[in-house]
């Protein structure tokens, strides 16, 4: 697959000041939750009501650290699947890192290097991993990885709806409760005229759209329709393993295209550069492997003045801390869609959940690691198996 040099990291990554204590790993747990969402998501190809997700808690004896898994129930948004992921962590990543000594976070593309792809199940250890060092450094993540602001700007993905009327009616309600971007998915069918009607209710608001591959260049008047209502972005118009046809369109329309499942690290952002993919990248972080793959891809597009903006997959507590650390890199130019945990949880699986003022910010956890404690009670209602691994 183009764009991934398995282990390899940015330079400007390895030069941050990272000064971490070794740590050997004791043990690791598999947890698979099943959590309702308080709404159905609908996207271009499919609707999810329930959030499946695998959950790895790492324990070094000293501290423990939590990562969570993007892959969702079925190969739609990408190879990657839990039932999948749950075997390539438990027979394969988990252990490589057993009697390791780990100096930092940054080895384990190293000690992983063998495992090809996969990036959504590495990064679910490698962001625990992440989680473990700063806890054990009294370090908040955030910090370790350059972050520049204390509070972050929200956005909200609202998905395809019953009706327009419906439609318009979650945005209203989503800009009184203070969201700074609105982003809303889009498939064949569900475009341009609801646009139209959108652009009629609110012609002034950020507004960009999502269409998770759903289109082709056979749709070229669509997307370049599409121009007329001075959207901020489209999100991955085209095929989801695609740079070539979005260069391609992208000197067809002036709506700038952001490209999400296409970016699978720092190569594929200097391919997109290079023949003019694209004017904005969605950092995913499971998407390239966890915190060293977004770091790396952040610092590819600052030295290219391509903008990025954290993107998200629907993360219960444990993942969103890593998105709203992400949140605070200095080239993240526009809101993403870190929303507080109640947009999607009657109630998450943190102490603490992540909530957002009435202006649409939220604050960056100033407590050490990812800044959340896991609400273990929450978390054994919704796990529906749990394998342990001795790792020393």
């Amino acid at each position: 697959m183009y764009g991934r040099k398995e282990g390899v990291i940015h330079e400007r990554v390895k030069k941050r000041k990272l000064n971490f204590s070794p740590i050997h790993l004791r043990s690791a747990e598999l947890m698979l939750i099943r959590i309702p969402l308080l709404n159905p998501f609908e996207t271009s190809f499919g609707r999810t009501s329930v959030k499946e997700a695998v959950i790895v808690r790492l324990d070094s004896g000293d501290s423990q650290a939590y990562g969570e898994c993007t892959a969702e129930r079925e190969p739609y948004y990408s190879y990657e699947f839990n039932s999948m992921s749950w075997k390539v962590i438990s027979d394969l990543i988990l252990p490589m890192l057993a009697g390791a000594e780990i100096s930092s976070p940054l080895d384990f593309g190293t000690l992983t290097h063998r495992v090809r792809g996969h990036s959504m199940s590495k990064g679910a250890v490698e962001m625990a991993l992440w989680d473990l060092f700063c806890r054990s450094a009294g370090m908040p993540l955030h910090r370790a990885i350059g972050g520049v602001r204390k509070r972050i700007e929200c956005g909200i993905s609202i998905g395809i709806q019953d009706s327009v009327d419906t439609l318009i009616s979650t945005i209203a309600r989503s800009l009184d409760q203070g969201y700074r971007r609105i982003k809303i998915k889009v498939k064949p069918g569900w475009d341009t005229e609801v646009l139209e009607r959108v652009r009629t209710e609110f012609p002034d608001i950020p507004l960009q759209v999502d269409a998770n591959a759903a289109y082709s260049l056979h749709s070229i008047r669509t997307l370049k329709d599409m121009d007329r209502f001075n959207l901020t972005m489209i999100e991955q118009p085209l095929d989801y393993d695609d740079l070539l046809e979005h260069s391609i369109l992208q000197r067809r329309i002036r709506t700038p295209i952001c490209l999400d499942e296409s970016i699978k690290g720092d190569e594929s952002v200097k391919l997109m550069h290079r023949l003019g993919s694209g004017r904005v990248v969605n950092i995913k972080a499971g998407r390239v492997g966890g915190i060293a793959g977004s770091l790396s891809v952040h610092d590819t597009a600052m030295e290219r003045n391509i903008p990025v903006w954290i993107g998200g997959m629907l993360e219960t507590g444990i993942g969103r801390s890593f998105n709203v650390a992400l949140n605070t890199l200095p080239d993240v130019r526009f809101p993403g869609d870190t929303s507080p945990s109640s947009r999607y949880f009657r109630r998450d699986i943190i102490v603490e959940p992540f909530e957002m003022d009435s202006k649409g910010r939220m604050p960056v956890p100033s407590k050490n690691g990812s800044g959340i404690e896991v609400d273990e009670r929450e978390l054994e209602r919704w796990t529906a198996k749990r394998k342990i691994l001795k790792l020393s």
